[in-house]
Formats: structure tokens, C-alpha cells, sequence
């Protein structure tokens, strides 16, 4: 699947759209200014020069209608953004104390993904679907994140212990880039996410992928049990305690791995597991020294969650 690295300027969505096209407005009002002053300022150099022999210029002060005009024309112009912006801000900030769709929570240095209707919990990718606003609400669970989508929606602090709301929606099918924008630690380059917008049956189909319970394996649940995997990761069927780390659950249903380090395959999964600090250098799960059985094991059973 391609996806999408587009910045604002090939909007996806209605807010980024608008928000777009005020960025563009504002731009051209401050080229046409940047012209005729320029221009004011290129005749005033080659008209009114010195020449020798001639005459001290004659001096004038005040002049009330000059002063009014170059009063006013700001204050229009001014006064004009203003309107555009809050035409803009209410088209792309949505009213407070309403039910969110989604929970985004940062963490260094991942995304944990809830969706409130059914329980859905992922990481690191957003499944929306097309033509339809859902509400996230965006939250820290350590440090200042910022969740940005350039194609889709505004950037939003992701602050903790405070509840900060945005509009995601998009308009065409397709996968995009998502990032921190927010230096919040060593790994803040890899800190990425993925919105795909999904038809309206895909999302439908998706929704009951990832409601299917996972396939039963008695070696892998002792497996986490022995390295205390779930102290950190919630499994669906095996436990659902772990919070401190991605839900591991439909993981080989997933993109990426490492929020968007590599890509997800079975032969990446296998180095991931291995040895995760070889790939993402300061993350928080260490190297539990695992056998290449054990870890050929974990990844199959990672990749039948599809």
C-alpha cells in the first residue's frame, strides 16, 4: 500500500482544506503588500535621488488624509484575516465535552489507538473511513507529544493529564503519514503513524478483523508468561493488563513496526524481537535474549493474527 507523505498544500480532508486555503489567502495578501512597497520603495530610490547642484528638497509635515488612508487600509486587511480565521477555526475545531470516536494517547515513543463504540485497541495506525468526521481526543502519558497528520487535520499538543480534541477526517481512500511534531525525547524521529482511510465496507470489514478472536497457542502464552511480556502488552485471549507498551493484539495485521521504523514482515519481526535496541536504539523494551527458536516462534504467531 503507498502512502501518502503529501504536506497541506494537497489537502485530504474539509479542515485541512480550509485551513490550506487561508494559508494560501494570507500569502497572497502579503505578496501584493510586499509588491507595492517594494515597488513604493524602488521608485522613491531612483526618482527622488540626489542630484548635484540641486536644491535642498523642500520639507513636508502631516499630511491627515495620507496617515488616515495608511491607518485604515491595515485595519481592513487585519480585521479581514480575523474573519477568515474564525470562519476557518470553527470549521476545523470541534465544540468541547463531547464523546470522542477514538483515544490517542502518546508514549515515548508510540501511539496507543482506542476506539470507544467497540473496544478496538491497536497502535500506531488510525482506520477511518472515508467521508466521515470522527472526533480524537489526544492525550500524553508522559511527556509533550504533538499529533500531526499534514494531508488530514491540524497539529494537536498531546499534553498530560490534559484532554486536547481534533476533527480527523478524509475525503479519498488512502494511507497517510502521521508524526510527532514535538521533540519529546531520543526516538522522537520514529514516532510515527499511519491513517488509512478505508471505503466504508473496507473500515466494516477491518472493525470485524480486529474483533476476531486470535488463535489459541499454549507455547506462545508461556512464552510471554516466562519473559513477562504481558507486564508491558495487552493480548486479547492471553491478557489484558499490559498498558506500558503497544497492543500486541492482530499485530501481523499491522503496517509498520516500531511506530514506523520498519516495515512489518515476518523477517522484521524476527530482528525486532531478537533484539529491539539493534532497530530503535533508547526504546523501552529491552533485549530478553531470546533463542532464534523462541523468536521464530513468536513471529509466526505474530504473523497468523492477520
Amino acid at each position: 500500500m503507498q502512502i501518502s507523505f503529501g504536506p497541506i498544500f494537497h489537502p485530504a480532508s474539509p479542515q485541512v482544506e480550509a485551513i490550506s486555503g487561508l494559508f494560501v489567502t494570507v500569502l497572497a495578501i502579503c505578496a501584493v503588500i510586499l509588491a507595492i512597497v517594494t515597488g513604493l520603495v524602488a521608485y522613491c530610490v531612483l526618482r527622488c535621488r540626489a542630484k548635484d547642484g540641486a536644491p535642498e528638497p523642500k520639507q513636508v509635515f502631516g499630511s491627515k488624509n495620507l496617515e488616515i488612508t495608511w491607518t485604515a487600509i491595515p485595519c481592513l486587511i487585519v480585521i479581514f484575516i480575523f474573519c477568515l480565521t474564525a470562519r476557518v477555526m470553527s470549521s476545523s475545531d470541534p465544540e468541547k465535552n463531547q464523546e470522542p470516536d477514538i483515544v490517542v494517547t502518546g508514549h515515548q515513543w508510540w501511539w496507543d489507538v482506542r476506539y470507544r463504540a467497540n473496544g478496538i485497541h491497536a497502535a500506531n495506525e488510525l482506520h477511518i473511513p472515508v467521508g466521515k468526521a470522527l472526533l480524537v481526543d489526544v492525550e500524553s502519558a508522559d511527556v509533550l507529544h504533538d499529533f500531526w497528520v499534514p494531508q488530514l487535520a491540524r497539529k494537536i499538543h498531546a499534553v498530560p493529564g490534559h484532554r486536547n480534541e481534533i476533527w480527523i477526517e478524509a475525503d479519498q481512500a488512502g494511507t497517510f503519514q502521521g508524526e510527532c511534531a514535538e521533540f519529546c525525547g531520543t526516538q522522537h524521529a520514529w514516532m510515527r503513524f499511519l491513517v488509512i482511510a478505508d471505503s466504508p465496507a473496507d473500515f466494516d470489514a477491518w472493525q470485524r478483523q480486529q474483533l476476531e478472536p486470535l488463535p489459541d497457542n499454549k507455547q506462545v502464552s508461556a512464552l510471554f508468561q516466562q519473559y513477562s511480556c504481558l507486564n508491558c502488552h495487552a493480548v486479547t485471549g492471553i491478557s489484558t493488563n499490559g498498558s506500558a507498551a503497544p497492543d500486541l493484539t492482530h499485530l501481523g495485521s499491522r503496517l509498520t513496526l516500531g511506530s514506523g521504523v520498519i516495515s512489518n514482515s515476518p523477517e522484521n519481526l524476527a530482528l525486532w524481537l531478537k533484539n529491539p535496541q539493534t532497530i530503535k536504539p533508547g526504546c523501552l523494551m529491552p533485549n530478553f535474549g531470546l533463542t532464534d527458536q523462541q523468536t521464530q516462534e513468536l513471529a509466526a504467531y505474530f504473523e497468523s493474527t492477520k
